[in-house]
Formats: C-alpha cells, structure tokens, sequence
C-alpha cells in the first residue's frame, strides 16, 4: 500500500484527533522526504500569540513518522515502532503557516533494510525543520525512531 497525503490526513481523523483538529495535514510524501503544515489559528495558539509548542511537535513527528510508517509498509514485514527520544529548538516565533520537513528517507531505507537483514533492532535520528512563510526557520525537531522486526 502506498501512502498519499490524503491516507494519511483520513488515519489522522480517525487515530490521531488532536492533530487533525488542531490543523496538521501532510502536504507530500515520497521516498525523500515527507512535509507537513499546519497554520497559527485559535485552537492551536498559546498565550504568547503563536502556536503552541506542542501542535509544532505533533507536525514535526508526523513529518519523520509518515516516513517510518511508508518504508516499514513497504518492506512487508511487521515492524514494532517506537520513538525512544525526542529533541527541541525553538528559533522564532511559529504564526501564520508552518512547514515541517524530513529529508531523511534514503538514510531511512537503509536502516529499515538492516533490521530486516540482520533481525535486530535498529535505532535512527531523524530530523524536521520547520519554516515559516518567509522561509524563516522556527524550530527543529529531532526524534529518535526504534525498529525492531517481529516477523519476516
């Protein structure tokens, strides 16, 4: 099964409410890269008139996990996932429309095709960038993935 944007965006509705609500949507996805928006609006903002710092990571995870959930699918294997580690950087103030981005997925190929050969668990940072509408960076988010196969 290929994912698309809008698999993704439906699984969103139905098994992750609070991100489709606040407004994340996977915009594309391919065997590169997986990006992700999500636009400053009431239900997402804090007191400090920009976007809550948890609606941020919910789009950067979602930028690095599509890719997971895409190259684990694809390998036709059962995969148990976990994210072991996460880690933040706010630069700037997230208003208006907020693009995250990982341009991990060759890297990700390969650790998933090691998990399969080797039957061992694997580990991968994988990062996301997010940048506003002037092309200015606000955060950058990385999240340790854990792979481990279940059956062949």
């Amino acid at each position: 099964m290929v994912l698309t944007p809008r698999k993704i965006n439906i699984f969103l509705f139905f098994k992750l409410p609070a991100a489709f609500w606040c407004g994340v949507r996977v915009k594309n996805i391919n065997a590169e890269e997986c990006s992700v928006i999500v636009r400053h609006r009431w239900i997402n903002q804090n007191p400090f008139h920009s976007m809550y710092f948890a609606v941020q990571s919910m789009a950067a995870e979602l930028s690095t996990g599509a890719l997971v959930l895409s190259f684990v699918k694809g390998s036709g294997c059962d995969f148990s996932i976990l994210i072991a580690q996460n880690k933040a950087s706010y630069t700037k103030k997230a208003t208006g429309k907020i693009t995250f981005k990982c341009e991990q997925g060759r890297l990700l190929e390969e650790v998933v095709q090691k998990a399969i050969d080797t039957n061992e668990g694997q580990t991968i940072w994988l990062k996301s960038i997010g940048i506003n509408e002037k092309n200015e960076q606000v955060a950058e988010m990385d999240f340790e993935w854990s792979l481990k196969i279940k059956s062949k």
